[in-house]
């Protein structure tokens, strides 16, 4: 049976997430994809972004399940096979202290998830960045505690009605949490359809 799992948005949103990443990544990163979700996104960024190793993980079986079917149906050589990663847990990045990784990409996680994966993810950043490392976060966000577009009003108000800890983030919270961690924010992109690009470097 095929384990290939399916995101609309993906093909929606890819190419200008391709544009600003092209800009922002490091010649020949090692990159860590937190929550790659179907695994869609790892595929298509690592064929179009060669001189990089792409490096997908998930909390959720299913998911990394998916990545590997992706991988297996579309081989593309500087694609790795998915890590199994909470970032809600404890010391998460001894899982890829071996990887030398030199770039983050965390694309629509922080608002499907409690606050505590959003602190677990900038703090294990923190730990695994070099100097001049880059971070890089991709999603709706509120700017100085308002939302920026009547559907992001919404769009939080549906994640909370699923989960009451899920929910569109205050994108100041989210810096200074970042601040903390020795990450300094170097650009604020607007994006298609209501989101934010989030570029934080080492």
């Amino acid at each position: 049976m095929d384990a290939r799992q399916y995101a609309p948005a993906t093909l929606r949103n890819r190419e200008p997430i391709l544009k600003i990443l092209s800009e922002v990544l490091p010649t020949n990163s090692n990159v860590l994809e937190i929550a790659s979700g179907t695994g869609e996104h790892a595929i298509f960024f690592a064929s179009e972004l060669k001189s990089c190793r792409w490096i997908p993980s998930d909390v959720n079986s299913l998911a990394t399940d998916s990545i590997v079917a992706w991988k297996n149906a579309c081989p593309v050589d500087n694609l790795e096979l998915p890590l199994l990663i909470d970032v809600t847990q404890k010391n998460w990045q001894q899982q890829v202290k071996n990887h030398a990784i030199n770039a983050i990409v965390n694309i629509n996680m922080i608002h499907i998830a409690p606050w505590q994966a959003c602190l677990g993810l900038i703090e294990g950043v923190g730990q695994i960045l070099p100097n001049d490392g880059i971070l890089y976060l991709y999603g709706p966000y509120k700017r100085d505690g308002e939302h920026t577009a009547p559907s992001n009003v919404s769009f939080d108000r549906s994640l909370r009605d699923r989960n009451p800890l899920w929910g569109v983030r205050d994108l100041e919270e989210v810096v200074e949490t970042a601040t903390t961690h020795n990450l300094k924010l170097q650009q604020v992109i607007s994006m298609p359809a209501n989101n934010l690009s989030v570029i934080f470097s080492r």
